[in-house]
């Protein structure tokens, strides 16, 4: 059994289409069927059950896929601290659509400016599926909002963040002279898909207040979410570093009285991982 040979199965038992993961392998699709079934072979039974138009996992495939992260895992973290000088290498982060635009790109600037040797892949995704990929060992670390649908990672808190009321210009909440969280109950709002950690934030301060926001539009970017208000489609609210972004005059922002609502940015990975010397080193300008 080789070691490709366990790259190119998780690569098929992640995507269960072959054409997929011979795109990301990129590799033909031929040698990437020959290598799976060479490992078969080996087994002495089938890894894949190959249905109609897609694959599934057999049970000993489902076995072989647990074991076989877990041996690249172990090569991947022995070859890293060999070779970790603390100046090169390559580190995987992962981001939720709300964060990664507003937040990584300054921090990314500054850290290659200081490690001009290093490699930095970002990959954005929901908190579910970047939970999981950190768990895997798929990502060395992710920036995600409390609260988090895990055990067994590790979190640092990075940065609260007020969250905004955005509103159309000639929206009766825009000049309202004290703007609590009470006065949004009337009006509909625009939120993100409910895999999005943003929109659970925003019906739990609702809730709070004793009542569940009315959602007429749902959309997967935060960007829509911003256009559709300036549209006067409904009102939102949106976190405080998408409005440093926002140089548009058909949406206004507005900050509530009282009590702010606010999200909690983490950094989160898996402390049974290797740890470079590098990737400690962006954790630290994670934290400016």
């Amino acid at each position: 059994m080789e070691i490709d040979q366990l790259r190119y199965f998780i690569a098929v038992a992640q995507r269960l289409n072959f054409t997929r993961a011979a795109e990301d392998l990129l590799i033909s699709q031929p040698a990437l069927s020959r290598s799976i079934q060479k490992l078969e072979d080996e087994l002495g039974q089938p890894v894949l059950e190959r249905k109609s138009r897609k694959l599934a996992l057999t049970e000993a495939g489902a076995l072989l896929h647990a074991r076989a992260q877990q041996v690249l895992a172990i090569l991947d973290d022995t070859k890293a601290e060999i070779t970790d000088d603390g100046r090169s290498g390559r580190i995987r982060v992962g981001a939720i659509p709300t964060i990664a635009p507003y937040f990584l790109p300054e921090v990314l600037k500054r850290f290659s400016f200081d490690f001009p040797d290093a490699t930095v892949i970002v990959q954005e995704a929901t908190t579910e599926e970047l939970v999981k990929s950190c768990r895997q060992g798929e990502i060395d670390l992710a920036i995600l909002a409390l609260p988090l649908p895990a055990k067994y990672l590790e979190v640092e808190i990075l940065l609260e963040e007020e969250l905004l009321l955005v509103v159309p210009p000639d929206h009766p909440l825009a000049t309202k002279v004290t703007l609590r969280i009470s006065d949004v109950e009337p009006h509909p709002f625009v939120l993100l898909n409910e895999a999005h950690c943003l929109s659970d934030n925003i019906s739990t301060i609702c809730r709070e207040k004793s009542f569940q926001p009315v959602a007429v539009e749902r959309t997967s970017q935060l960007a829509m979410v911003q256009e559709l208000v300036a549209l006067s489609h409904g009102i939102s609210m949106v976190p405080a570093m998408a409005r440093r972004l926002d140089q548009s005059e058909r949406r206004v922002y507005r900050s509530f009285s009282g009590k702010k609502p606010f999200r909690t940015v983490v950094a989160a990975w898996n402390p049974y991982r290797f740890q470079s010397r590098l990737l400690k080193a962006f954790r630290e300008r994670l934290k400016g």
